[in-house]
């Protein structure tokens, strides 16, 4: 499984598993019903500890985006579509947040966000 840590961003490890295997699920490159590698296998390729791994999975099944099976492994869960929408307008409301903050602080009309979002929207045609 292709994940890579960095012990250099901050960000704790358990998360960087967590981010990057939701990812690959919403992408689609984990499809669903899909075994995943045991937590001990998976600890062991990415030379990190056990618990580190069963963080990253356990976040993830209560995420809803895995599910366990006693005995049997951890497996991609059938995804909602409307979880994986409503993930992806939580990551927008929140980025938004940040932009009308610094717009505010900085005397930014709305008028002037909307003419930034609308030539992004443009370029990425």
């Amino acid at each position: 499984m292709d994940i890579i840590i960095s012990n250099t961003n901050g960000v704790p490890i358990y998360e960087q598993i967590k981010e990057q295997l939701k990812s690959k699920i919403l992408n689609n490159e984990l499809k669903s019903g899909e075994l995943l590698p045991s937590i001990r296998v998976l600890a062991k390729d990415l030379k990190c500890s056990v618990i580190t791994t069963k963080n990253a999975y356990t976040t993830l099944e209560n995420e809803g985006f895995i599910k366990s099976i006693p005995s049997k492994g951890f497996y991609v869960a059938n995804i909602n579509k409307e979880l994986i929408l409503e993930e992806q307008f939580k990551k927008i409301e929140s980025l938004l947040e940040n932009v009308v903050s610094i717009s505010k602080n900085n005397n930014i009309t709305k008028k002037n966000i909307i003419e930034i979002l609308n030539i992004l929207y443009e370029e990425e045609k």
